[in-house]
């Protein structure tokens, strides 16, 4: 299993990273614009993973590259700032992950490459023209949520046998949540479950989300996405207070006190966007580069809350989980 200790270990590298990366005099190497959606805290394994694979293919931060990392700490008005800023310092490629950043990041520029690490339904909200030929200056990797909706309920299902209401929190202002909420309260319908939707558009949202829940649901399904990873310690103690099982799409935000999460393994889509940035480095044009799709996900279930909540996790669960947090 893995532990909190290698969080610990990398998460103090990466809030000096930027640091170390704004010491660059831009210019004189090739430069990665780096637009953090959340925190280097929320960001620290995914960003070890990122730059351990460049490295791997040659690209030595500080040496034969620079990265400039900004962060939004989940506030959308920061997607535009730090898309516009990096449009100034005229980076060779801007990384990022999310739809609304992505978004952010397309319309200040049509000309800098933009690769992102994972995107919902690209296609849809118009990141790109297809999976196949995204066009433009866009690619990435592409995580279809209606696909993955029914699995996360069913897993819902086992540990909370007695299910029948469930609420759906997510930020509506994100297209890809926006989607994914819909597809998820319609797969909760058809399952039988009385469903209603809470939407969060800013951090005050959220405790205001939580009053109006009361009595009205015997879980919680949390869509994905900036304003919800960067809050994800708010929502997990609103959560455990209200006695609501949750579940997420990732596994950062069972660490941080959610019941658990099935969804992309986040540091093995981030090595595949480092070989992706690495061949627009090597002049291949985002437009010719397929949007891929994560090949790995990962289970994860915290026990602590589980106990909390005195529910018991069913032991075939528990062997089928890639991580258990006790």
């Amino acid at each position: 299993m893995r532990r909190r200790e290698f969080i610990a270990l990398f998460g103090g590298a990466a809030v000096v990273w930027p640091l170390a990366a704004s010491a660059q005099q831009p210019g004189k190497l090739p430069t990665i614009g780096y637009l953090g959606p959340t925190t280097p805290a929320v960001e620290s394994q995914r960003i070890t993973a990122f730059v351990q694979r460049l490295r791997e293919l040659g690209w030595i931060e500080g040496r034969t590259i620079a990265i400039e990392y900004r962060w939004a700490e989940g506030r959308s008005e920061r997607f535009i700032e730090i898309a516009a800023e990096f449009v100034r310092l005229k980076v060779d490629v801007i990384a990022t992950y999310a739809t609304p950043p992505v978004i952010a990041a397309k319309e200040a520029t049509s000309v800098i490459p933009i690769v992102f690490a994972v995107a919902g339904d690209p296609v849809n909200t118009g990141l790109v023209a297809s999976l196949a030929r995204p066009g433009g200056n866009v690619t990435g990797l592409s995580v279809q949520q209606t696909e993955l909706a029914s699995k996360r309920l069913e897993l819902l299902r086992e540990v909370v046998p007695d299910l029948r209401r469930l609420a759906i929190m997510g930020n509506a202002d994100n297209p890809a949540t926006a989607r994914e909420m819909g597809d998820v309260l319609t797969t909760a319908r058809t399952l039988g479950l009385n469903a209603v939707t809470l939407e969060i558009r800013q951090a005050k949202d959220i405790a205001s989300a939580f009053d109006g829940l009361k009595g009205r649901a015997d879980a919680l399904y949390v869509c994905n996405d900036p304003l919800v990873n960067t809050n994800r310690i708010r929502i997990n103690t609103l959560a455990l207070g209200a006695r609501l099982p949750t579940i997420y799409n990732w596994r950062e935000n069972v660490e941080a006190g959610g019941l658990m999460s099935y969804g992309a393994n986040y540091p093995d889509t981030f090595r595949r966007t480092a070989e992706l940035v690495d061949k627009v480095l090597h002049g291949v044009k985002p437009a010719n580069i397929p949007v891929e799709q994560p090949t790995k996900f990962d289970l994860t279930i915290n026990l602590t809350t589980a106990k909390a909540l005195d529910l018991e996790v069913p032991a075939t669960l528990l062997g089928r989980a890639d991580e258990v947090i006790e």
